[in-house]
């Protein structure tokens, strides 16, 4: 494979295609004319404010067609998309604009309020807004209006805000920029850190493009029709999973994405009937919601033919329950920040296992190594599951310390330590054991229980704190932090620390119950033993069961 840039083959899409629907968003159809036009506009707009080539813009937005427009104009102009939740607050969005760099930002009305009371310390320089219905019909904003469902935030803003739609009255004639697919960024990532800071992953041209070619080039190659196809974006796009999907089953290939600003079920099982929807990606969390939906019998979603989970095990009962209800299985796709999409299950081998995350991509390598030693275990054998690839980056940013830690040197080759215990099966398969219990996986997100103890320990009484995921079959694992206060600590409840953590984290990171103790298990060394209190957990879980 020659390397690409990340527009190469969106760009191939709209020549070829252009009157196909390529986005679908709270029922308006953009064409790939359209979008072009509107992403070309917007890269003008964005040079036109000064953002040049390896500039960080940072994206703070829902899925939307805004999104999809911000991120391919940035790519258009060799600026550098750094992609975060919506939902973060303003303590996480600061924490992310200086380590990045970034010096614009692209947010909503709603979320407005968080980046205007950072910004002043923040090094931004520029803040472009946007209303999540802004770039839908005046009649369906109209009738959003009058049934209160056009969620809207309040823009107080000076020369340094920018109207969205302002940059899409610009020209379409973005500026020419030389870009090597391999040495330039493409995006930066952020994922939870082990010393308690999100790291960010750098992402180059070719990493991203390497393996959403692999997708639609290998995997999915007798199955996708191209420039006929539909998929619906349920997964947030500032995810690796799902941006590499709308690009590789949609964008790329001429094909509709059918794109939802939110998981909400009646309007997914609704969109895959109105738009015949064939493919799809969701968490574990998702399909058990579709199928305890009381009127899902209610839509036709017969179209569907290939359901992709990833983000958590998949429980088997779920798979069972979907194969009966939909008469499809349900696939495995497996990936991560830090090394992008590594592992699928084939549709050509007939049915998945559940336990199985498929087979390696072919340009990706895999092994399963002793954690201790770094050795290579044969198949059979439980280990570490290592990731490597000629085209991803190998490192954090601004983050030494952790990159050492995090990318190991075997056998002169630099890996990916994926801190997932998994074993090679005789044919190659990669079946799934356990995870670190370092990372926490709740709804689909994957959850630093570093991040989340750093930031109880920021409170004034708390000497110490360690979380832990509570198995639950509806979400994956409830979040539970253990605490120690201050001896003349006073007046200090769970409450009073669910809500210091809500105002620092992201919703989905904000422990679910909290429990007091005198003194947490530590090593010899003074490492906390974080493995201990979870096997403490299961252990009076199973105990409930049994009483």
């Amino acid at each position: 494979m020659q390397p690409e840039y990340t527009f190469t083959r969106f760009e191939q899409a709209c020549a070829k295609f252009p009157d196909n629907t390529a986005i679908v968003f709270l029922g308006n159809k953009f064409s790939y004319r359209d979008l072009k036009d509107k992403i070309d506009r917007f890269a003008t707009g964005l040079a036109g404010l000064g953002v040049k080539k390896g500039d960080r813009v940072l994206v703070y937005l829902s899925n939307s067609i805004q999104f999809v427009i911000a991120f391919l104009a940035a790519q258009r102009i060799g600026a550098v998309i750094v992609m975060v939740s919506p939902i973060y607050t303003s303590h996480e969005i600061e924490y992310m604009v200086k380590d990045s760099g970034a010096e614009t930002i692209i947010c909503h009305d709603t979320n407005y309020g968080y980046v205007k009371e950072i910004f002043a310390e923040s090094g931004l320089k520029r803040i472009i807004v946007t209303n999540l219905l802004d770039l839908v019909s005046p009649v369906k904003r109209l009738v959003a209006a009058l049934f209160d469902k056009a969620p809207h935030g309040t823009v107080k803003g000076g020369p340094e805000t920018i109207d969205f739609k302002t940059l899409l009255k610009s020209e379409p004639s973005p500026p020419s920029v030389e870009l090597d697919p391999v040495a330039d960024l493409s995006y930066i990532l952020y994922t939870g850190g082990t010393t308690g800071f999100p790291k960010g992953v750098p992402g180059n041209h070719w990493g991203h493009t390497s393996y959403v070619n692999d997708i639609t080039d290998e995997v999915f190659a007798n199955h996708l029709l191209e420039g006929k196809d539909v998929y619906i974006a349920i997964n947030p796009l500032f995810h690796i999973m799902a941006l590499g999907l709308m690009m590789a089953l949609g964008l790329n290939r001429g094909n509709t994405t059918v794109l939802m600003p939110v998981p909400q079920v009646d309007a997914i099982l609704d969109a895959i009937q109105r738009y015949r929807v064939r493919w799809m990606l969701g968490v574990p969390a998702l399909y058990r919601m579709i199928l305890e939906n009381d009127r899902q019998e209610q839509y036709d979603i017969s179209s569907l033919r290939y359901c992709y989970c990833g983000g958590d095990v998949l429980p088997r009962e779920v798979l069972s329950r979907w194969k009966e209800r939909v008469h499809v299985p349900i696939y495995q796709v497996y990936g991560s920040t830090e090394a992008g999409h590594v592992t699928y299950s084939r549709p050509d081998l007939g049915e998945p296992d559940p336990m199985s995350i498929g087979l390696p991509l072919p340009s990706r390598r895999t092994k399963v190594i002793d954690s201790a030693t770094l050795e290579p275990l044969p198949a059979g054998e439980i280990g570490e599951l290592v990731v490597t690839s000629d085209h991803a980056m190998k490192e954090y940013l601004n983050k030494p310390a952790e990159t050492a830690a995090s990318f190991v040197n075997i056998n002169g080759e630099i890996y990916y330590r994926t801190g997932d215990y998994v074993k090679f099966s005789e044919d190659g398969q990669i079946f799934y054991v356990e995870r670190s219990a370092d990372i926490l996986k709740h709804k689909g997100y994957r959850v630093s229980a570093s991040e989340v103890e750093a930031v109880l320990q920021d409170h004034p009484v708390v000497i110490g704190a360690c979380v832990v995921g509570v198995p639950d079959r509806k979400v994956g694992e409830r979040i539970k932090a253990i605490v120690v206060l201050k001896t003349d600590a006073k007046g200090v409840g769970a409450a009073e620390l669910i809500k210091f953590c809500s105002e620092r984290l992201a919703s989905y990171k904000v422990p679910s119950y909290i429990e007091f103790r005198d003194m947490l298990p530590k090593s010899k060394v003074g490492k906390l033993l974080r493995r201990e209190i979870r096997d403490e957990e299961r252990r009076k879980m199973e105990k409930d069961k049994k009483g």
